[in-house]
């Protein structure tokens, strides 16, 4: 299309105008690129400050831009530099504050055991640990100072991210638990207005994070002492207590390693202290406590200390994500180690066995709040089982409900809704609790006692049985006097449901640590047996 001008309108005065106007354009883009500056917080003055050394907010723009950070991240370093009127956070007049030699330390612990830095972070920590030792005056601002103060800040915001929250998004791990949240300004504020003081309280982390990440260091040195040879099962098979030999030596150096066994015992002879440890091993990995070194236990013993390694920072990362210990009362499920921990006051005050779900149905790791016990429960029996198994035995044996003690009560999408009634064979058992949620998952007695002496007790379809349900019920119905032992026997073996709401509901969390160091200081370690832990391992450790 060709643009026709008036005869009294020449090309020369169009080009003219057109200059004026693409002119006119590319001011106004200017305009539009050119950053704000950001208003101060008046509520910190000359009197109040802590420093004299000053960002300017433009400088802290360029900073931004310069870093490509994200929008999220932009807006959370000018809201931290805002509220404190632009004072450097890190750096005084005097040099380095107090609150920064005391976030070195604890960059460097997580980086000696994380190992997982970038070359910007390591250039970083390089620059400050020069900074450690030199008795520095500061007398003005510079460009290299103000970028110092700017990185160490976002470094910060970085590592509470990693250090505290977790790197990988636990539900593309199957872990329906809601992320612990960290408002990384608030930290940062509090760091800098304690002067770095009480950080152990200050670190938004449990105490199992903390005593494995401990432990997890220990191993480290373990590490540097290279591979450690492998145990052999069948010369150790015949060895007895009062018996000597490198073999013996060899066994005893595993069983200090793996903190059983006094480190002071350095001799080649087999002492009852040898058969305690060998317990206190067979106790780290759930197995039955023989005293005797079988193959199962020298199997988890022959595993190489990277494996246990990579198994620590993986339980690590769950740690971060799990939400701190609540002060009232917590039920904790950890499905590995097949058991029911009761918290209250943060101290556990009961435990018991548990069966969870078998392989092909696994049970499911996410959290709610138990509100009711049910005695005397049916078992509402779920389509999945009663199209699979139900249904075709149904047809096999038309007395089949009867036998089951089980009765159909209507149909729902072409297929028939089945209960089991409640009684000694209620597949349930005497009590059930709840705590409602999507994927019909629930705390239950069972008749089947006998699995709980079993080492490995994954064989439910995805419910978790307790071996000691009347126990629980009473903890839980301290509160309500009236349910004494004797009421909860009753209802135990009533004909009929018996429904109870919680006066306080408990938070549940039924969670998946295949490593952690119990109340008695001994590292713990369990078998895989739903997969998750190589999951994690692919996201955590990819293959370079």
């Amino acid at each position: 299309m060709k643009l026709k001008l008036r005869s009294n309108f020449s090309a020369a005065r169009f080009s003219s105008l057109l200059l004026i106007i693409l002119t006119s354009l590319f001011f106004i883009q200017c305009q539009r690129k050119e950053v704000k500056k950001i208003a101060r917080d008046i509520t910190i003055t000359p009197k109040n400050a802590v420093t004299k050394l000053l960002i300017d907010s433009m400088e802290l723009e360029k900073y931004i831009i310069g870093a490509k950070l994200e929008d999220s991240s932009a807006l959370r370093l000018r809201n931290f530099y805002n509220s404190r009127n632009f004072q450097f956070a890190w750096l005084t007049e005097k040099g380095l504050a107090e609150q920064t030699r005391v976030f070195y330390a604890l960059d460097k612990s997580y980086d000696s055991t994380s190992r997982d830095s970038s070359e910007n972070e390591l250039l970083l920590r390089n620059q400050l640990s020069g900074l450690m030792t030199k008795d520095t005056t500061i007398l003005s601002v510079s460009p290299a100072l103000v970028k110092l103060e700017l990185e160490l800040t976002q470094h910060f915001f970085n590592f509470v991210t990693n250090a505290y929250a977790g790197k990988v998004d636990p539900a593309a791990l199957q872990w329906y638990i809601p992320r612990k949240k960290i408002n990384a300004v608030a930290l940062l504020d509090s760091l800098v207005a304690k002067k770095g003081a009480g950080v152990a309280e200050w670190e938004p982390v449990n105490n199992y994070y903390k005593t494995l990440n401990k432990e997890l260091i220990r191993w480290y040195s373990i590490q540097k002492r290279g591979s450690w040879p492998q145990l052999d099962a069948a010369a150790l098979k015949p060895i007895k207590e009062g018996d000597s030999g490198a073999v013996v030596l060899q066994f005893k150096q595993r069983l200090i390693d793996f903190g059983d066994l006094d480190i002071k015992d350095s001799t080649a002879i087999y002492t009852a202290e040898v058969t305690a440890a060998v317990k206190k091993a067979q106790l780290q990995f759930g197995y039955r406590q023989t005293g005797k070194p079988d193959r199962l236990l020298l199997a988890a013993l022959n595993a190489s200390v990277e494996s246990r390694i990579q198994q620590m920072l993986i339980n690590l990362e769950r740690i971060r994500w799990s939400p701190l210990m609540p002060d009232g009362k917590l039920i904790l499920v950890n499905i590995p180690e097949y058991k029911l921990h009761v918290f209250e006051a943060k101290k556990e005050v009961l435990n018991m066995g548990i069966v969870v779900g078998k392989a092909a149905n696994k049970t499911v790791i996410f959290s709610n709040t138990l509100k009711n016990i049910v005695f005397s429960p049916y078992w509402n029996i779920p389509p999945s089982i009663v199209r699979a198994e139900v249904q075709p035995a149904m047809r096999k044996n038309r007395n089949y409900l009867a036998q089951k003690n089980m009765e159909q009560y209507g149909f729902s999408d072409g297929l028939p809704l089945i209960r089991q009634k409640p009684g000694n064979t209620n597949s349930l058992g005497r009590v059930k609790f709840l705590f409602p949620n999507s994927y019909n998952i629930y705390l239950h007695d069972t008749p089947a006692k006998s699995l709980f002496s079993e080492d490995k007790r994954a064989f439910s379809h995805g419910c978790i049985r307790l071996a000691k349900p009347k126990a629980l019920a009473e903890y839980l119905l301290t509160d309500r006097p009236e349910w004494t032992s004797e009421k909860i026997d009753k209802a135990m073996n009533a004909k009929k449901e018996v429904w109870v709401t919680m006066k306080t509901p408990v938070p549940v969390i039924i969670a998946y640590f295949t490593s952690w160091v119990d109340k008695n200081g001994l590292i713990n370690f369990r078998e895989d047996i739903y997969g998750h832990d190589q999951k994690m391992a692919e996201q955590l450790f990819p293959a370079k």
